[in-house]
């Protein structure tokens, strides 16, 4: 390899190392994105417009979406809204809802649904953190799994000569920081969960 190719090669490996490391950045805000849709669908005694996200209504035979074909809107703690864009579509959310795991029962009055959040009781709610330490635990092992496959690349371009011990580390170092940042992120996520679960 001539001179000036060496000089062009190795920052060519930089990049393919930062690229790596970019990656590794976007898989992990995806681990976590994933964790707090997990955490938003668990029930609390606070009624969130989020734990409707993933409850479909049959809508002219089609399922779709309660939050595409009505508002969802929370008057106090612990009632939730529905008003539909299309009256007719009532009585499917209606039956969307009892058919979902949420345990609840909506009450139509013919223009809204109301949902009342009802308190759970300390068994159910140890349960639920139980739960959302479950899916935080979950979210981590895709992080730390992402960090060790990225690990692997990073040393097979060093293995490859494509790239100096010292980028190496380099990069291996910053992989292990992007990991702790994202790690401390669900902690944190999994904190405030907790106190939303167990306040009564």
């Amino acid at each position: 390899m001539a001179k000036d190719d060496k000089k062009t090669a190795a920052p060519l490996a930089g990049e393919a190392a930062s690229k790596i490391r970019e990656e590794a950045e976007h898989k992990m805000k995806r681990a976590v994105a994933k964790v707090l849709e997990e955490f938003a669908a668990i029930r609390t005694g606070r009624a969130a417009p989020a734990i409707l996200d993933r409850i479909e209504a049959e809508y002219y035979g089609t399922p779709t979406p309660i939050k595409s074909i009505a508002t969802i809107s929370s008057p106090d703690a612990r009632t939730l809204l529905i008003t539909p864009y299309d009256r007719t579509a009532l009585g499917a959310i209606e039956k969307g809802i009892l058919k979902s795991d949420l345990g609840l029962n909506p009450s139509n009055d013919g223009q809204v649904i109301r949902l009342v959040f009802p308190v759970p009781t300390e068994e159910r709610r140890k349960e639920l953190v139980k739960l959302a330490r479950k899916e935080c635990e979950e979210g981590k092992v895709a992080i730390r799994n992402v960090r060790r496959d990225d690990v692997d690349k990073i040393k097979a371009l060093e293995k490859k000569g494509e790239i100096t011990q010292d980028e190496s580390k380099h990069q291996q170092d910053a992989l292990q920081k992007t990991t702790d940042r994202f790690v401390a992120e669900l902690d944190r996520t999994l904190a405030t969960k907790e106190a939303e679960i167990m306040e009564v």
